[in-house]
């Protein structure tokens, strides 16, 4: 018997109209698939059921990937390997539609990973949809001038369209968590604010959301040294905090640092 191991922050979707739900949110017949996580094969199984072109699975777990070998044979491509260490881009030449019950402890981590490498004309995907903790998708959607409104909501809806499908309460799950989680499906932006190195959108938001209660002065004096025409450019009030400011002017703030 296969036991959820909590260092993989793993908990096996078992609920069947879920699974029914998730596979309906996107025709995949004669698409290539890529399922990261896939457990005990619950999903996988729907997957098959729509008939997919191609579905790879990503899955760290060993005596998983060896439950998943015996159960779907050839009909699946099994790679037991980390995800975060995997260069997705290398996955296939065809462009992927992507589910994932990500695992709780990495969950952001993948989706930061995956965002900064996206390269601008050229997607690896054509759609993901991932769960996460609801706690995270909300904060993932949220809009400015909200409390949950951060780095993940700047990164995330930067190079991507992102909408909520449904909830999902923890009795949907075994071992079940204690939190309820969130679908979402993230679609690619046909136009997106152009910036040369993603890393730098990842360290503004970082030193920007650092103290979040705190006034922009702190963090855009440490960025910029003070520089008046950029604020006046910008037109940012430094007596707002950082949750106060809109995407945009996050993508606008990394063009200007990389112009220093």
């Amino acid at each position: 018997m296969i036991r959820a191991k909590k260092s993989l922050g793993q908990n096996f979707l078992i609920d069947e109209n879920i699974l029914k739900k998730i596979v309906s949110t996107i025709e995949i017949k004669n698409k290539s698939i890529l399922e990261v996580g896939p457990g005990t094969g619950n999903l996988t199984l729907h997957i098959l059921g729509k008939k997919p072109k191609k579905l790879l699975v990503i899955e760290k777990d060993k005596n998983l990937a060896i439950l998943l070998e015996k159960k779907f044979k050839d009909k699946i491509t099994i790679i037991n390997d980390d995800i975060l260490k995997i260069n997705e881009k290398n996955l296939q030449k065809e462009k992927l539609i992507v589910f994932g019950n990500l695992p709780y402890n990495i969950s952001t981590e993948i989706l930061a990973k995956w965002i900064l490498n996206l390269e601008s004309e050229n997607f690896w995907f054509e759609n993901l949809i991932l769960m996460f903790q609801k706690e995270v998708a909300d904060r993932i959607i949220s809009k400015f001038n909200s409390s949950k409104y951060g780095r993940l909501s700047i990164l995330a809806n930067w190079k991507l369209d992102v909408k909520k499908m449904f909830d999902i309460k923890p009795l949907s799950f075994s071992p079940r968590p204690k939190v309820e989680s969130s679908l979402l499906f993230f679609s690619p932006r046909k136009n997106f604010y152009q910036i040369k190195n993603p890393k730098n959108l990842e360290k503004i938001t970082r030193i920007f959301f650092n103290q979040r209660r705190k006034k922009l002065k702190t963090p855009f004096n440490k960025l910029f040294e003070g520089k008046i025409d950029i604020l006046n450019k910008l037109k940012i009030d430094l007596n707002l905090r950082p949750h106060n400011l809109k995407k945009e002017i996050y993508y606008q703030l990394v063009e200007e640092y990389e112009k220093l």
